[in-house]
Parts: C-alpha cells; sequence; structure tokens
C-alpha cells in the first residue's frame, strides 16, 4: 500500500523525474529558454494539465547547475502585491548575515544567517529585483499560479523586470506557471516583453502519455495492469493527468486488498466509485447544482454530453459538437434545439456557471469552467448506466 501511494499523487505535484511521464517537448522548450540570457517562460494551459508539476520538476533538473527556487514555495495569492512577491522569492535565498564573537576566553564564534529578503527596500521597484539578481550567479525562479494576482499593477510591475532583466542580460530565468488569460496580462502591460518570453501552451496530455503515468506507476507499485483496465483510466482522465493517479491509485489498492498483484477491469470499476466519492466539495456541489430540480429534466444528460463533445485546442467546443454525444445517450436523434437551452442554463447564475460562453449568438462555444469537472460528469455518467465502456474508446 505504501509503494502504491508512493507511486501516484492525485493530490500534489511529481516532484520525482523517475515518475514524471511524457512532456518531453514541453521540458526541451524551458531547458532551452534556461541555457539562453535573456529569455524567460510563461508556462500556461487548463488547470490539471500539469504544468505544478513540469515546473517542479525543471527546478529538480537543474538542481547543481543552478539556484533553483521551485514552485512549491512561490505561489501567487489574490492579495499579493509586487513587494510582496518578491519578498516571498528572497526569503527562499539564504545568505550568511555576519559572525559575532562571544563573551570570555572560549566563547566561541556564531554564525548569522537571514535571506535576501532583508536587503529588500520598502517600496520594491522592477530595478532593483534586477540589482540584486545580477549579483546571484545562474538561477531558475519559479512562480505558481500566476492568474490568482488579481492587481493590474503587479502584472504590470512584473513584465518590467522581465523587461529590465533580459535588456542587462542577467543570468536568470523566471518560469510563470498560469492560465492562458496570464500571457495576455503580461503581453498586453509590455509588448516588448514578447521577445524576451517563450510562451509554451501545455495541452491535455494524449493517451500514450497517460498511459505512461500507469506503466511507471504500475512498475513503481511491483504489480502489473491488463490491457483493458489502463484503457479505461486514460480514457476516462480525458487528458487530466489528476484523474490518471487517482483512478490509478484506487485500481491498485483495490487489487492489493485483495492479495492480489494484477489490476483488472473490475478493479477500475471499484476505483471510479472512490474516485467520485472523494472528488473535490466544490465539484460535487457544482454538478449537484447544474443538473438536480424537483421535476424530471435533461440537464445531466445534456452536461454528460458537453463532456464527451471533441473540444478544440483551447478546449471549447460548439452545440454542433454535443449533438453526436446527446444522441448515443438518449438512443435516439437529438438536434440542437432540443438542448440549447440547457447549454445557455450551465453558463448561468442559477445552474452554475459550469460552463463558459464566448462567440455571439449561434455561433457560441462553450467550455468547462473547471476543466476537473469534465471527467467528474463522465465517470458519473458510466456509474448511472448513462453510457458504456466503448462510448469511452471512441
Amino acid at each position: 500500500m505504501q509503494r502504491i501511494s508512493e507511486s501516484f499523487s492525485p493530490s500534489a505535484p511529481i516532484d520525482q523525474k523517475v515518475l514524471f511521464a511524457g512532456r518531453i517537448q514541453q521540458f526541451t522548450d524551458v531547458a532551452n529558454a534556461v541555457a539562453q540570457r535573456g529569455q524567460h517562460v510563461i508556462l500556461f494551459g487548463e488547470r490539471g494539465v500539469g504544468k505544478t508539476s513540469l515546473s517542479t520538476v525543471i527546478s529538480h533538473a537543474f538542481k547543481g547547475t543552478a539556484n533553483t527556487i521551485s514552485s512549491g514555495t512561490i505561489n501567487c495569492d489574490q492579495t499579493m502585491d509586487f513587494g510582496g512577491l518578491w519578498r516571498k522569492v528572497f526569503r527562499e535565498i539564504p545568505i550568511n548575515a555576519g559572525i559575532t564573537n562571544g563573551i570570555g576566553f572560549n566563547a566561541t564564534p556564531t554564525m548569522h544567517t537571514g535571506s535576501l529578503a532583508d536587503y529588500l527596500p520598502a517600496t520594491v521597484t522592477p530595478d532593483d529585483i534586477r540589482h540584486i539578481l545580477q549579483r546571484l550567479g545562474k538561477t531558475i525562479i519559479v512562480i505558481d499560479e500566476l492568474d490568482r494576482i488579481e492587481d493590474p499593477e503587479v502584472t504590470t510591475l512584473l513584465a518590467d523586470t522581465i523587461k529590465t532583466l533580459s535588456d542587462h542580460s542577467v543570468p536568470t530565468t523566471l518560469i510563470l506557471v498560469g492560465v492562458a488569460d496570464s500571457v495576455n496580462s503580461l503581453i498586453q502591460e509590455h509588448q516588448s516583453v514578447e521577445r524576451a518570453l517563450v510562451q509554451i501552451r501545455m495541452p491535455r496530455m494524449t493517451v500514450a502519455e497517460l498511459d505512461e503515468i500507469i506503466d511507471k506507476g504500475v512498475a513503481n507499485a511491483g504489480m502489473t495492469i491488463e490491457k483493458a483496465a489502463k484503457n479505461k483510466i486514460s480514457s476516462l482522465s480525458q487528458g487530466l493527468p489528476h484523474y490518471t493517479h487517482l483512478l490509478a491509485l484506487h485500481a491498485l489498492q483495490t487489487a492489493a486488498r485483495k492479495g492480489q498483484t494484477h489490476v483488472t477491469g473490475e478493479d477500475v470499476s471499484s476505483a471510479i466509485e472512490n474516485a467520485l466519492s472523494k472528488a473535490q466539495q466544490s465539484i460535487i456541489s457544482a454538478y449537484h447544482k447544474a443538473t438536480s430540480s424537483q421535476r424530471e429534466n435533461l440537464y445531466a444528460q445534456v452536461l454528460l454530453a458537453c463532456a464527451l463533445a471533441k473540444p478544440d485546442a483551447l478546449g471549447y467546443f460548439s452545440a454542433a459538437d454535443v449533438r453526436d454525444p446527446m444522441t448515443e445517450i438518449m438512443g435516439r436523434f437529438y438536434d440542437i434545439p432540443a438542448f440549447s437551452q440547457h447549454l445557455n442554463a450551465f453558463c448561468d447564475d442559477q445552474r452554475g456557471p459550469i460552463l463558459q460562453r464566448i462567440g455571439e449568438t449561434r455561433r457560441f462555444r462553450f467550455r468547462f469552467i473547471n476543466p476537473l469537472m469534465q471527467p467528474y460528469v463522465t465517470m458519473d455518467g458510466l456509474k448511472r448506466g448513462l453510457i458504456k465502456d466503448t462510448s469511452l474508446l471512441k
């Protein structure tokens, strides 16, 4: 059980290179940027695609060749100002503050330590940051959850910092982690920063990459898994590694409780029950709000059809994309007018908002506000018999 728990990590970023799977292209792109003076990185994508895990593995990979300050310690929050952000960064860099000689013949000198945060002025400017970082040598700083910063002044000053670090060829690489809006905010504040910022999009993982997560974890636990069971986990995850880790963890533990080291499809079915019961309360509540009604309705079926719709690269789908899965779920043809009001309801406060809507009338596109909702809806539909396993493998 301990080896299984160490092999799959649904609630925390992966920090062991041996268990990290996929993302070779993104890792290479970051490594190229780190090697170039004046280049910085913004890593962006939907929530739950593994951005923090990648940045954590990158931090570990460069230890020994550069000072690294990882995303595990530098997370943005809604109340953070520019000075507070850099005080949080610099307090992770210890320095020797001097030696105090003791009193008396046998007294021993005492070494005092502090941090670089002690050297920041009361009001911090981008040039103050440049002045300090220029003296550190090769440094990699990962700043996570950039999208949580609400004060536009902080974003503006951060763009200015990237510009001044690049202009002075400071041997520091900032790796900023956020969503697509984070890129837009940075660039619109300072158009010239675009040349210094390598934009790396983290798409949802491919089935092959999700299979690699399973294979590495299963091998690390000293177990095996049948192909159909692995395919079911990968398909249900819908490109989000959080659910791959969650389902694999519970499937392996189910097999272990039975005294078996081989995982079957039956174990994955039990894992679905566990995953649904242990989902985040916010997801459970949002799903209940979106689908519950005192009268018989199709909200659960329409939301499931949305979860099964084929999205574009940014996660958006159209009403036309919902038509085929809705037809399969209901067992007869369902055209757009039969469920268009349901799609609009999912974008309003009364039932959500659980979907985000963009575009114009008759050309609306939708996507899940919280991507982790999508596999939850799919697993619930499978549990309730609204779809069969074969629907997932299409």
